[in-house]
């Protein structure tokens, strides 16, 4: 599993851009599903044949980036955010530029020796910021392949943390597809489940949409990260989110904006959970959603669950997560997915 996180984690799929990351999984799960095959948005959907009944496994590939947008005479790149950023962890972080070739940058600023008081006194924006390629002139950097509209993602490699914790970048929701991997891998369901690494999420759930509406599935559970709380300056949160007591199962997301899960879900959620001796933890959220609530809405409405890996710092290239979780989670989806006829109420 740890291998299979680095793999996905250090690879690079800004949203709209996920082509790496989808080769990647195309290569895990061939030989476990029946069918594999991408749709016209770009989601992967590998599919097990079951009975008529049927369930999708989502989880999202893409990750929060940039893309170049301007490039001065001079050789240094203006860029615009992909998803939601918090422009303080932008500045000084190095970056990849999907070229001719992978080139590597550095995200810089006007430095604090030149600024006048009032301007070290705020924060810098991304509006702000340039990407430094080491380029001499604009022609440089266009004969390196770079051009407006070139994905630019943030460098950063899986690193062990003490305590069976890893840290590293994109593990929103690069531990989701991990976890969706290994679950689909496992499982022995008799419905037919529709594994899909979604596209462009942090950007609007649009491949959930699409997906969503192409497969019309019985039942659905997305795979994703949530924020921990159990860091300091997190109490006002009201909270009780931690690394290494099990996956979380959410209730509500968004204040109920987003996503507010059927009772009928949650029992099956938390019935398989407590039956299998596997610890998780419950979450009502005011921000954020996930995948489920595109496809919670998609035509007539499918029920939809969340199951997370608890992450912290999420949305910057160090967040951090307790491996005991990721496994949890594998085990709870797995066998929910085993015992899916509980939801339906079919006799076993």
């Amino acid at each position: 599993m740890l291998e299979l996180i680095k793999k996905l984690s250090n690879a690079h799929g800004v949203s709209g851009f996920e082509d790496e990351l989808r080769d990647l999984i195309r290569a895990e799960i061939e030989g476990y599903a029946d069918e594999i095959k991408v749709d016209k948005l770009g989601n992967l959907i590998a599919t097990k044949n079951g009975n008529e009944r049927s369930l999708m496994l989502t989880a999202h590939m893409d990750e929060i980036g940039f893309v170049v947008k301007k490039i001065d005479e001079k050789g240094f790149i203006r860029f615009a955010p992909i998803g939601g950023w918090f422009s303080q962890i932008v500045l000084a972080q190095r970056v990849v530029l999907y070229g001719k070739k992978k080139v590597y940058g550095v995200v810089g600023c006007k430095p604090p020796h030149v600024m006048k008081d009032e301007e070290r006194k705020k924060a810098i924006e991304i509006s702000d910021m340039f990407i430094d390629v080491g380029a001499k002139s604009k022609e440089d950097v266009l004969n390196l392949g770079i051009n407006v509209g070139t994905p630019v993602a943030i460098d950063r490699e899986v690193a062990p943390l003490q305590n069976n914790r890893i840290t590293g970048k994109a593990f929103d929701n690069r531990i989701g597809v991990a976890v969706a991997i290994e679950s689909f891998k496992k499982c022995k369901s008799p419905a037919t489940v529709h594994f899909v690494a979604t596209v462009q999420e942090e950007v609007g759930l649009k491949g959930a949409k699409c997906s969503a509406y192409a497969l019309s599935p019985n039942l659905a559970i997305a795979v994703d990260s949530c924020v921990s709380t159990d860091f300091p300056g997190s109490e006002g949160v009201h909270m009780d989110i931690s690394l290494g007591k099990g996956p979380v199962i959410t209730i509500v997301d968004a204040s109920g904006r987003g996503l507010i899960v059927s009772q009928k879900v949650l029992r099956w959620l938390r019935e398989t959970a407590e039956k299998n001796g596997i610890p998780y933890q419950l979450e009502v959220a005011e921000g954020g959603t996930t995948d489920a609530t595109a496809i919670n809405l998609t035509k007539e409405g499918i029920p939809a669950g969340v199951i997370s890996v608890p992450a912290r710092y999420i949305h910057s290239p160090v967040e951090v997560v307790d491996l005991n979780d990721v496994h949890w989670a594998v085990d709870l989806i797995a066998k929910a997915l085993e015992n899916v006829n509980s939801y339906f109420e079919v006799e076993q």
